[in-house]
């Protein structure tokens, strides 16, 4: 285990590590941000805008790694040999939240960028129920176009199409879906908002409510844009558990 920031603590869980961050002063009823990383690996440990952030709301969070899985519900080696990135965040990380923190569903939301974020909403998408509150910052939902570039994708699937039946857009359940979703993008992300357009009109033409934000423009597909939004994300994502509590209480 190791000391890097105020806060934050890297750990392992299970064999594979994590990054988690305490605030001094946690939020009650407690409540926790599960963040998934993009493909760059970069999580939110040392990030003074986000901790900033998480500490401001009394926000615990738990960063783990997941290499460059996708967060899917396949197995990849470089992430493991057996459990796939979903199965891991299922069968291990929510038991540890809920050991740790006392923390269960509704009470996690769900926060992820590029890679990250089209793994976020695979998460909300694929288990609305333990996952009804997710919040995906220029989410990188077009998986297949990356196959073929000699990264893991290569060995978890056998074509391009393959791939495809996994993304984020067949997923959509048209009769059970997370109530609250989140999805931003940087107007000039060439690489993500095609695919973040045709999500949303997806889930227009479906009658599923969602909140979206591409107008606002800072930096492109990059942790600029990421930390820019960072303020609304993480107040989104606090508005959206408050209303869980109160639906349950």
């Amino acid at each position: 285990m190791r000391l890097l920031n105020p806060g934050w603590q890297t750990i392992e869980i299970a064999g594979k590590a994590a990054d988690v961050f305490e605030p001094r002063h946690p939020r009650i009823p407690t409540q926790a941000v599960l963040f998934l990383h993009g493909h760059g690996l970069q999580t939110l440990i040392g990030n003074p805008v986000y901790t900033a952030e998480l500490e401001r709301h009394g926000l615990r969070a738990i960063c783990p790694h997941g290499k460059r899985s996708w967060w899917l519900p396949v197995v990849c080696t470089e992430f493991d040999v057996e459990l796939s990135p979903v199965g891991y965040i299922r069968n291990v990380i929510l038991p540890f939240i809920a050991d740790q923190w006392s923390v269960r569903p509704p009470a996690i939301g769900v926060l992820g960028v590029s890679m990250g974020g089209q793994g976020a909403l695979q998460l909300a998408y694929r288990h609305p129920n333990d996952f009804p509150v997710v919040a995906a910052l220029s989410p990188a939902i077009d998986v297949q176009d990356w196959y073929g570039q000699g990264l893991p994708l290569d060995e978890m699937f056998p074509d391009r199409e393959a791939v495809r039946q996994q993304t984020v857009v067949v997923q959509i359940q048209g009769l059970n879906w997370p109530r609250h979703q989140l999805i931003v993008c940087d107007p000039i992300d060439r690489e993500c908002i095609p695919s973040v357009e045709r999500l949303l009109s997806k889930l227009r033409s479906s009658g599923i409510p969602f909140e979206s934000d591409l107008e606002t423009s800072h930096g492109g597909h990059s942790w600029d844009y990421f930390n820019h939004m960072a303020s609304a994300a993480i107040q989104y994502l606090v508005k959206a558990m408050d209303a869980e509590h109160r639906r349950l209480v």
